[in-house]
């Protein structure tokens, strides 16, 4: 199977997070699309989601957004509520 340059340097990426990733600390990876925007907190160990945000939950699509900057602001604060509330202070961030 041959990869793209973009996969290859996604998978590279993701592979040096988890060989310095802890019990403690966590991957937020964030997707976007043309319209929305989501972001996720993974636990690599368990490979499960902790948490999750994106621009089609009902409680920001009630928010008035003029922009995609502002919507992915209120998604970030969304996100931070959420990981505040489950005591998580430390994440990678997952640049691929």
């Amino acid at each position: 199977m041959k990869l793209t340059t973009r996969e290859r340097k996604k998978f590279r990426i993701r592979c040096k997070l988890k060989k310095v990733s802890n019990q403690q600390r966590y991957r937020l990876s964030v997707s976007r699309s043309s319209k929305n925007i989501s972001a996720q907190i993974i636990d690599d160990n368990k490979n499960i989601t902790i948490l999750s945000a994106s621009s089609n939950d009902k409680s920001i699509k009630s928010v008035d957004k003029k922009n995609k900057t502002e919507l992915s602001k209120v998604v970030a604060e969304n996100l931070a509520k959420k990981a505040m509330e489950k005591k998580i202070t430390k994440i990678y961030f997952d640049r691929g």
